[in-house]
Formats: C-alpha cells, sequence, structure tokens
C-alpha cells in the first residue's frame, strides 16, 4: 500500500492508465487480425481494412504503447501479403 499521499495519487493514476492502455492495445490486436483475415480471405474490402489497421497501429506507436519497428514488422508484413493477393 502506498505510504504518501502523492503515491496513493501515481496508485489511483495507473489503474486508470492500465485500463485505457489495455483497451487501445486489444483496439491494436482486432484491427490486425481483421486486416490479416480480409487479405486472407481475398476480400475485395482488404485495402480499406489495412488502411485502418495502419492507422491504428501508428497511433499505438504515437501514445507509447507499442514500439515502432513492432509496429513496422506488423505494417510490412500486411503490406507484403496485400500485394501478393494484389498480383494473383
Amino acid at each position: 500500500m502506498a505510504n504518501t499521499k502523492s503515491a496513493e495519487k501515481a496508485a489511483r493514476q495507473a489503474v486508470k492508465h492500465r485500463a485505457r492502455n489495455v483497451a487501445l492495445r486489444s483496439r491494436s490486436r482486432s484491427a490486425l487480425r481483421e486486416a490479416g483475415e480480409a487479405i486472407a480471405k481475398g476480400d475485395k474490402n482488404a485495402p480499406a481494412v489495412y488502411r485502418k489497421a495502419t492507422s491504428t497501429v501508428d497511433a499505438m506507436v504515437n501514445k507509447g504503447l507499442v514500439h515502432k519497428n513492432k509496429a513496422a514488422r506488423h505494417k510490412s508484413r500486411l503490406a507484403a501479403k496485400l500485394k501478393k493477393l494484389a498480383g494473383k
């Protein structure tokens, strides 16, 4: 348990921040999964879903929830799959 007023406040803030971060990270993962599934199915809306996913991932980077290299890796892999789909 916190010993000072400032430590108590920091603990309260940490709970709020964690809840927000969990929700945002979940949203990012969902967007990536939806994009991957759309591309795998050959959906005609796949490019739009891909753009939404990359936008969401970039927002997570700007908020500091995901490292920029991890975000770049996810976007690159999706882009490669999308390019392969377009080439068919």
